[in-house]
């Protein structure tokens, strides 16, 4: 018999702990892997700029290392229901399997595509590889679900311990014959003309890479995580979040991964499992048990009340915002980190944040706009959560008269002006006192530095002690409204 399964890779672009290519070859027979490019079928969101660059990598990384196991990629274009149907035909497969996505338009997709592959008399099956636990097997004491992340991470370390984590597949069988295949070139993933070379230079994309980065956040950063994690000047993050999100490394992969280094450690379980950085993996999950449960947030915020909130429509503040030149310099360097290598250290996106939203009263869905197209580990459920928590409208929201301070906020976590050095080399001769606050420094500072404000820097586009007056204003009367 042939049983040969078609294995649907999307985000699970890996071969290790990838519970549908397991299963798959449990079957017994050829495991033919497929790629299907379709991003008209994500509705709202298809990938970004920076998604799609990280995106060609990965799938050129998943190509090497399927050929190492005697396989090969098959690339198709979309729609994925009639490249499925035609791949079935081709081989003679009897069998679909593929990894879950959580985003609405994909969910509502890929059950229809199990529907129609059913009717087909194909199996399919659809497994986990992304979470750590389901989000319809989670709700809180009334059997809602939850929306405040302690409870609900709470309760997830009360359950079951992960499944252990497969080794990749040294082999896996081939078909008699392959089926055509596009080459990844044409799916026209890269951008033109190059503006990438900071990624390439900040990043390794691929399983081989995301397995590098959590040994060296093990080795090198764990200890100190929960004292150097808001630190920009500093390496003192994993950088796990884009493998996260491609799929080039699995949650349980993390889990499993911090739980052997303490063993051989000699940490203490209850230690590793409290830590700060598995809570950053537990906001993770929060971020997909909300989207799940909520389906509108990406585009609404999930307190109505906000729909009433007076933003402002101002292209030039936006611009200036987009392009680093805000005139706040932890803001204009975590927005040049951005373009340059499509990521921002977490504590610098939500200081880039509250400013856009906060200070200039700019609507939170630009701002995820924004992310969305130049962030590399742009993912609509954190992506959605970090900015609902920031305007305020969504779950577990800071309150609405939280407003980051940009310059405070960089004195206290680049407090000798490193990361603002690096990311803006115009302020590079302030001395640190000044460096937050270039306005504020004596004339001949800035002259001895080489600054002149509004020429090689910019002037602050707002004064923040009156924009924040006037946020805390809008926010009050909004929050006092009849039904808010």
């Amino acid at each position: 018999m042939n049983r040969a399964t078609l294995v649907w890779f999307r985000l699970d672009l890996r071969l290790a702990d990838n519970p549908a290519l397991t299963a798959a070859r449990a079957r017994g027979g050829p495991v033919i892997p497929v790629f299907i490019h379709a991003p008209e079928e994500e509705g709202d969101w298809p990938p970004g700029g920076a998604s799609r660059w990280w995106l060609h990598q990965s799938l050129r990384s998943l190509t090497n290392a399927l050929d190492k196991a005697g396989s090969r990629l098959i690339i198709r274009g979309g729609p994925s229901t009639e490249a499925l149907l035609a791949l079935a035909r081709e081989t003679g497969a009897e069998a679909v399997f593929w990894n879950r996505r959580y985003e609405p338009a994909l969910i509502q997709r890929d059950r229809q595509i199990k529907d129609t592959l059913r009717g087909a008399n194909l199996a399919a099956e659809s497994h986990n590889s992304a979470l750590l636990f389901e989000p319809w097997t989670i709700a809180n004491k009334t059997n809602r679900p939850f929306q405040v992340f302690t409870p609900f991470w709470r309760h997830c370390l009360t359950l079951d311990e992960p499944p252990t984590p497969q080794p990749a597949p040294r082999s896996l069988r081939a078909p008699d014959r392959w089926p055509e295949s596009e080459a990844l070139e044409t799916l026209e993933l890269e951008p033109r003309p190059d503006w990438a070379k900071g990624m390439r230079t900040a990043w390794r994309p691929g399983e081989a890479g995301a397995r590098a980065n959590l040994r060296r956040f093990c080795e090198h950063a764990f200890a100190d995580y929960s004292d150097q994690r808001n630190r920009p000047d500093l390496e003192g993050t994993s950088r796990l979040s884009p493998h996260l999100h491609f799929g080039e490394i699995g949650p349980r992969q993390v889990w499993h991964g911090l739980g052997e280094f303490a063993s051989r450690q000699h940490r203490e379980t209850c230690a590793w499992r409290q830590s700060q950085f598995l809570a950053e993996i537990g906001w993770r999950e929060f971020a997909h048990h909300l989207l799940y449960h909520f389906p509108q947030t990406p585009a609404a915020p999930l307190r109505p009340g906000f729909a009433r909130f007076p933003w402002r429509r101002n292209p030039d503040w936006l611009r200036a915002w987009q392009c680093g030149r805000t005139g706040y310099p932890v803001v204009d360097a975590g927005m040049r980190e951005l373009w340059t290598t499509g990521w921002m250290h977490n504590r610098v996106r939500m200081i880039a944040a509250s400013f856009l939203v906060k200070d200039l009263l700019i609507d939170w869905r630009d701002g995820a706009r924004w992310f969305w197209d130049t962030l590399v580990d742009a993912d609509l459920a954190s992506n959605t959560l970090g900015w609902q928590w920031t305007a305020g409208c969504g779950a577990d929201a800071a309150p609405y008269f939280r407003i980051f301070n940009p310059v405070s906020q960089g004195e206290r976590f680049d407090p000798n002006g490193e990361y603002v050095r690096r990311w803006i080399p115009e302020l590079a001769r302030l001395p640190a006192p000044w460096i937050h606050q270039p306005w504020a420094s004596p004339p001949a500072i800035l002259q001895s530095a080489g600054v002149k404000l509004d020429h090689t820097y910019p002037a602050p586009v707002v004064n923040h002690a009156i924009a924040r007056e006037v946020a805390l204003e809008a926010l009050a009367r909004m929050s006092q409204a009849k039904n808010f």
